[in-house]
C-alpha cells in the first residue's frame, strides 16, 4: 500500500459520502435472560423489530446483535444489542417499553461509549 496517496479532505463526492461523525456514541443493551431454548432468538427478534418500528426520529444507526449463552463469558444468559446513537434517551425509553412485559427478562443492563475522532484520511483503490 506504499503507493497509495492518503489525503485528509475528502475530494470527491463519494468520499465526503464517507465522512464519519466527528463524536460517536455507541449504546450497547445486554438483556439478562431466566432461559434460553428454540424460540429464544425469534422472540428477541420480534421485539427487536418492534424497536425498529417504534424508533423512526430516533438518530441511530444498527450494529450488532445477538446471544451469548451462559458460560461464554458469565452465568446469565445475554441477548445483546449494539447501536450507535445520538438520541441515547430515547433509544434507551424505547428498550424499557419494549421489554417491560418480557417475562424472560431478569434486567436490562446498559453501556455508553463515546468517541471522538482523532483522524480521518482518504484514498481511493484502483481495481
Amino acid at each position: 500500500m506504499s503507493n497509495i496517496e492518503l489525503i485528509e479532505k475528502p475530494t470527491t463526492p463519494e468520499q465526503e459520502k464517507l465522512v464519519q461523525s466527528q463524536f460517536n456514541t455507541n449504546v450497547a443493551f445486554f438483556i439478562h435472560l431466566k432461559a434460553y431454548n428454540n424460540s429464544v432468538r425469534e422472540e428477541l427478534e420480534k421485539r427487536l423489530s418492534e424497536v425498529f418500528f417504534f424508533s423512526r426520529g430516533i438518530d441511530w444507526k444498527f450494529d450488532s446483535f445477538g446471544i451469548e449463552k451462559t458460560g461464554s463469558r458469565g452465568t446469565d444468559v445475554l441477548g445483546y444489542f449494539i447501536f450507535r446513537a445520538v438520541e441515547v434517551e430515547k433509544l434507551q425509553k424505547l428498550f424499557i417499553d419494549e421489554f417491560k412485559d418480557y417475562d424472560n427478562a431478569i434486567k436490562i443492563t446498559c453501556s455508553l461509549a463515546k468517541y471522538e475522532k482523532v483522524e480521518e484520511n482518504f484514498f481511493e483503490l484502483e481495481i
